[in-house]
């Protein structure tokens, strides 16, 4: 059993939450070998679809990395997949959902950053601070800004360390939805509930040709590009059966196969 986060599944939705209330929901290596075992069991289950992360308490979803423990010696260092696991984890086509209940701070941010939606309470607050001291966004952060908000809105951020409150998340643009504090939980559960009304493979397809599609040197190559996820998609029983429940007027039933 996990020591540092805990894993609960209702259904296909995994839901991860960060058990370190006492530190602020921060992260020292240990914690973030747990979560890279976590989802790495997430993405190679067939049985789950899509998973949710958080952090547990009201005060934060994650202040990043354990400055604490550093300080006492303790050497840093994150796993392959990046920082908590997800922070170079380029090879998920599942959704993951970060449900932000307080603090996402540096690391913290990053985290939600490399989520595909986020989920804010009103008491959440953004920050890359690592120039105030001495350091810099190096788990994503520098990068997936930008490409989220913009270069302009992202220097404002990564340029000043400053703290962006929830709803101003919202209109830059990297925060889907604010909900009352206490809430962050149950409506990234309501937007999960919605991805697990559509076909898996659909799901996945779309999130890989939109993701990588990104890179691709111009617009008409990246609509030509071929993507591993819309492949299985066409030569899946989930292909016949969203037709063939839409002409017989029910619910698809999806196996995501």
């Amino acid at each position: 059993m996990p020591e540092f986060c805990s894993v609960e599944r209702e259904g296909p939705l995994t839901i991860v939450t960060i058990e370190r209330p006492d530190v602020m929901n921060s992260l020292h290596p240990p914690a973030q070998a747990e979560l890279a075992q976590v989802f790495d069991e997430f993405v190679a289950d067939p049985d789950q679809w899509v998973a949710i992360i958080t952090g547990a308490g009201d005060r934060a979803f994650s202040a990043g990395n354990d400055l604490k423990y550093q300080a006492s010696g303790g050497k840093m260092y994150s796993p392959a997949s990046g920082f908590a696991g997800l922070g170079s984890r380029f090879d998920n086509p599942k959704p993951i959902i970060a449900a932000v209940n307080g603090i996402a701070m540096g690391g913290g941010f990053e985290v939600a950053l490399a989520c595909d939606l986020i989920i804010a309470s009103e008491n959440a607050i953004f920050a890359l601070p690592e120039p105030r001291v001495g350091l810099a966004a190096l788990g994503g952060g520098i990068h997936r800004l930008p490409r989220e908000i913009g270069m302009k809105q992202a220097m404002g951020m990564l340029l000043t360390g400053r703290r962006v409150p929830a709803e101003e998340g919202r209109q830059l643009g990297f925060v889907n939805e604010v909900v009352p504090v206490g809430e962050a939980l149950n409506a990234a559960k309501a937007w999960a509930a919605q991805i697990l009304e559509c076909a898996p493979l659909s799901v996945r397809g779309s999130k890989e040709a939109a993701m990588q599609g990104m890179s691709a040197p111009s617009l008409e190559e990246a609509i030509k590009g071929k993507y591993d996820q819309i492949s299985a998609m066409y030569g899946s029983a989930d292909f016949v059966e969203g037709p063939l429940a839409f002409s017989e007027k029910r619910a698809p039933n999806w196996k995501g196969e």
